[in-house]
């Protein structure tokens, strides 16, 4: 009875949301990924002071031996101590003491959202639940070129969830509604999203030319996370900072952001990563606010993937309107904004436009149309 009753007073403890006091900026390590055990870490910083948390903790593979391919060549799957636990209970209790620190640091208004797989979500997710935080959606990243089943014992894992969470039930958190739908060419953003895993240029490689993190996230998921949930000039929180997507991200989208990290190899390529980052001019961060045969892409799946960079002008082929392209995939030309299709259709008075064909863009002193990035965002989803 006593250790049933030591637990549920711990519960409550960890359950309680922090007071809402101001925290200055300056009084926060903004811009710096802080060393050591990421707990440690978080202890340092004050109550309620970050906006969003967005964490991708170690998955707890229980990988057993070497896995090779039919040809016998060797996989470069996960094998570092950092994802290595002793027992399901020695996970469980680091993550209870990750997401606790999470909760206290996180304003009444903030969200966090965690990733993983079949592995350890589950068990994440009830942990969380326990904590008090309230499950608003699960995503499911569904991956265009999973790494295949080289066994044949089980179907390919070609996705992983996310799960993304209040403070509690009747909590207030950020959506920017009306920017996921522009990004989504008017339709409602769905709960399934779909990317390729990094590879190609993004794929970070060491010196040797390996990976140089085994896990690393595509910037086209965190530019979709931090987008919905975040504005600019917000807190986001990295308790799993890795080589930094989260903080590449932030800074192009003009966030804020502190990552905990506590393997210096990985540090030094965040840094160099973040340091060569641009952000994006005000203009080019405004989002869209509330007011509506070959596979369907959405344009601003071609900007999250950077083959269209918001600030980049198009126009159409006469040169009679050149537009801005913004973050959210909107576009801007004058008063006039929204999708590309919408702005196309109002500045001709027409009942419709295919914004695909209408709009063009300058690529190496060719004038294209946005469609060739679509094709390219084709081709690279097909790798």
């Amino acid at each position: 009875m006593g250790v049933l009753v030591g637990n549920l007073t711990k519960i409550r403890a960890a359950t309680r949301r922090p007071k809402a006091v101001a925290v200055a900026k300056e009084d926060l390590p903004l811009g710096r990924i802080l060393s050591g055990d990421c707990v440690e870490a978080m202890r340092r910083l004050p109550d309620a002071s970050v906006d969003l948390v967005f964490a991708d903790p170690p998955y707890n593979l229980q990988l057993g031996g070497d896995l090779n391919r039919p040809d016998g060549s060797h996989v470069d799957a996960v094998t570092d101590h950092w994802d290595q636990f002793d027992s399901f209970t020695v996970y469980d209790n680091f993550t209870r003491d990750w997401l606790t620190e999470c909760r206290r640091v996180l304003k009444s208004d903030g969200a966090l959202w965690v990733i993983g797989s079949y592995h350890n979500i589950y068990r994440v997710g009830a942990i969380l639940q326990d904590l008090g935080f309230w499950l608003l959606n699960d995503i499911v990243w569904r991956k265009t070129n999973p790494m295949p089943n080289f066994r044949g014992t089980r179907f390919t894992n070609a996705h992983e969830t996310l799960l993304w969470a209040s403070q509690g039930e009747k909590a207030k958190y950020h959506f920017n509604y009306r920017a996921m739908k522009t990004l989504n060419d008017e339709l409602q953003m769905r709960s399934d999203w779909t990317f390729p895993i990094c590879s190609g240029g993004e794929r970070l490689k060491d010196a040797d030319g390996h990976k140089a993190h085994p896990t690393q996230k595509p910037e086209a998921l965190l530019y979709r996370v931090l987008l919905a949930t975040t504005e600019p000039g917000d807190v986001v929180l990295d308790p799993f900072f890795g080589t930094g997507t989260t903080g590449a991200v932030a800074k192009r989208l003009g966030r804020e952001w502190i990552g905990c990290e506590r393997e210096e190899t990985y540090r030094k390529v965040a840094r160099a990563r973040i340091e060569k980052e641009l952000p994006l001019d005000e203009s080019a961060l405004a989002t869209m606010q509330s007011r509506k045969s070959q596979p369907r892409v959405a344009f601003g799946a071609v900007v999250e993937a950077g083959l269209l960079k918001p600030g980049t002008q198009v126009f159409d082929k006469q040169r009679r309107w050149t537009a801005t392209v913004r973050a959210d995939g909107s576009i801007e030309c004058g008063k006039q904004v929204g999708s590309i299709h919408g702005v196309g259709k109002d500045l001709q008075g027409a009942p419709s436009c295919n914004g695909w064909t209408f709009w063009h863009y300058e690529c190496g002193g060719e004038m294209r149309p946005i469609d060739a990035a679509r094709g390219l965002y084709l081709l690279a989803s097909e790798d």
